[in-house]
């Protein structure tokens, strides 16, 4: 066995603190640390890592479909979806493609959102699905892409992203901020893992503004 399927990557593990280097974040929609994945898809050398690292941990797993979230899903599954040798399928916003399932509606740490959607014969029954996103925060979208492959019969193996924000995972009742734990127990999705190669604790890279900086965020 070589040592790519062999290697085991663990969260903020060397790799991940390395990748985090290429990852500064932004003031953004008022938010103070915004997280774009944009740093990396600049440098196709810290791209292709990234996309080494997932398909030597699901090959090792194994899948049968990977599922992209609107939108930068759609950047980060094909090229694994590749890697693997494994159809790809995107869950769109509501009004993108025909013949569509949609999930119940959803909360982001941004607001309500209308559900997600996915063409009816995406996926088959008993079918494993690894779903790929950039970032998971609340897991709003998350736990909507979630309902979308159980809806169809499939099976979430897990929900991947290159960064966690671990402070949603389970905070103290008193702290203000929604609680994924809370969100997944909720709706009976709790035993679908979550895994992400890199969390907060280790993207300390600040980027530099230039003095013509703004934050113009709209919807995303």
């Amino acid at each position: 066995m070589s040592e790519t399927v062999s290697k085991t990557y663990e969260q903020d593990g060397e790799e991940a603190r390395a990748i985090a280097q290429t990852m500064p974040y932004y003031p953004f929609k008022g938010i103070p640390r915004f997280y774009d994945i944009g740093g990396f898809l600049a440098k196709p050398d810290v791209f292709q890592q990234i996309v080494d690292i997932f398909a030597a941990r699901y090959k090792e797993i194994g899948i049968d479909a990977v599922a992209g979230l609107d939108a930068r899903g759609f950047v980060l599954g094909p090229p694994i979806a590749l890697a693997l040798k494994k159809p790809f399928f995107m869950m769109r916003k509501k009004g993108k493609m025909p013949n569509t399932v949609e999930s119940p509606p959803y909360q982001t740490e941004y607001g309500p959102r209308s559900g997600m959607c996915i063409q009816k014969d995406a996926i088959k029954k008993g079918d494993r699905v690894l779903v790929i996103d950039d970032l998971v925060a609340t897991g709003g979208t998350l736990s909507a892409s979630i309902q979308l492959v159980q809806m169809l019969g499939g099976i979430v193996v897990e929900c991947a992203c290159v960064v966690e924000l671990k402070m949603f995972i389970d905070p103290p009742s008193d702290s203000g901020l929604p609680s994924r734990t809370k969100l997944f127990t909720d709706l009976d999705i709790l035993d679908v893992p979550v895994w992400g190669l890199i969390s907060e604790d280790v993207l300390t890279n600040e980027a530099v503004l230039q003095e013509d900086y703004k934050d113009d965020g709209e919807e995303h």
